[in-house]
């Protein structure tokens, strides 16, 4: 695995359910096109499965 996850917010949170919308701000993504640095943990990478179509990710 890597060690850091570069998770950014491609798609609106608009029309979501509520538990997506609260994965996305769990992540600390509050914007469009905001990137978040978080470290590749087995809880991220659960979160991110949850709102994948949501997301891009880099792995660095």
């Amino acid at each position: 695995m890597a060690k850091e996850l570069h998770i950014t917010l491609t798609r609106s949170v608009i029309g979501q359910n509520e538990s997506q919308r609260a994965t996305v701000q769990a992540l600390g993504l509050r914007k469009m096109n905001q990137t978040v640095v978080k470290a590749d943990n087995v809880a991220v990478r659960g979160m991110i499965n949850k709102v994948s179509h949501l997301v891009t990710v880099e792995e660095k």
